[in-house]
């Protein structure tokens, strides 16, 4: 999954059609569980793999078509900007991996908590990596969210690894992602284009042998496995585009939208376990949510 890219730099005021772009982009990522649970028999291997072959010709077409190709050119010709864009692709594919599988296996829930750890572990990555000072709510809230963690691991007695797993892979994703000087869209192109001939090579050694899905097992399979470029590109595109024209506080809030969503699902549509214990550990994860969260609006308010 690709939910809460790297937030652009911080606007002036909201435009109504950067509400609504970025608006379908945290609902369509909200909808993903529903496309990974329709794919659980394939392999998340071979659904990485046609996330990233079919992306390609979604993102590309995008950017032919508002005449943005300038920044990929350059940038397949720039040693460290590759360099950049391989490693933000290593870490967004095994995202994605651990997303696909945890949908797929019954961990909805575990997925929903980790999106949303994972703006209290960006402030944390910022503390340790970049010397950021954190402000005494800043830690509140990092604490009160590893005591959820702790929480959640002294009851099922080890780590919740795929909440884990899912906040480090994303927090480490948009720190190096910062580092690409290149647009949302034509960042994820680039991604996606260094990834797509091991995509390719996987996707042909999968078809040789017997073991894929598409083009051999049902048609349904096939349309699915296609349409993951889609299900892939379009709310990162969309959310590309809106975040430019909303504020850093904007994004913010909304970036609770897709969590949320996956945390409704999960429970009231997949019927995943939620007993007394994870009732507590999100309760204590929205706090430190609001406890970050409350003291930027007022001082957005105050500024305004």
């Amino acid at each position: 999954m690709a939910m809460n890219q790297t937030i652009p730099a911080p606007q002036s005021g909201d435009s109504t059609r950067g509400f609504v772009y970025a608006l379908v982009a945290y609902i369509l990522w909200g909808f993903l569980p529903f496309y990974m649970k329709a794919v659980a028999h394939v392999s998340p291997f071979e659904i990485i793999a046609h996330r990233v072959v079919w992306s390609v010709p979604i993102a590309a077409a995008v950017l032919i078509i508002l005449g943005r190709t300038t920044e990929i050119k350059k940038a397949l010709t720039t040693p460290r900007m590759l360099a950049m864009a391989s490693l933000t692709a290593s870490i967004i594919s095994i995202n994605w991996g651990i997303y696909i599988w945890a949908i797929g296996t019954g961990r909805a829930l575990d997925a929903a908590l980790g999106y949303f750890i994972n703006p209290l572990f960006s402030i944390f990555l910022g503390a340790v990596l970049l010397k950021e000072k954190l402000s005494r709510v800043q830690i509140c809230a990092i604490m009160l969210s590893a005591s959820a963690v702790g929480l959640l691991t002294w009851h099922a007695g080890s780590l919740p690894w795929v909440s884990v797993a899912l906040t480090v892979s994303w927090g480490f994703y948009a720190f190096f992602r910062k580092t690409l000087p290149i647009g949302p869209t034509q960042g994820f192109l680039l991604e996606v284009l260094l990834l797509t001939p091991p995509a390719l090579a996987f996707i042909i050694y999968l078809m040789s042998t017997g073991q894929a899905h598409f083009m051999a097992g049902t048609p349904t399979d096939t349309w699915l496995l296609i349409a993951s470029g889609i299900v892939t590109a379009t709310p990162l595109i969309f959310y590309g585009n809106g975040a430019k024209l909303l504020k850093l506080s904007t994004i913010g809030i909304m970036q609770y939208i897709a969590p949320s969503m996956i945390f409704i699902i999960a429970i009231f549509v997949f019927h995943e376990p939620f007993d007394t214990v994870r009732l507590i550990a999100f309760i204590m994860i929205w706090l430190a949510l609001v406890i970050y969260t409350v003291p930027g609006l007022i001082r957005s308010r105050a500024s305004k």
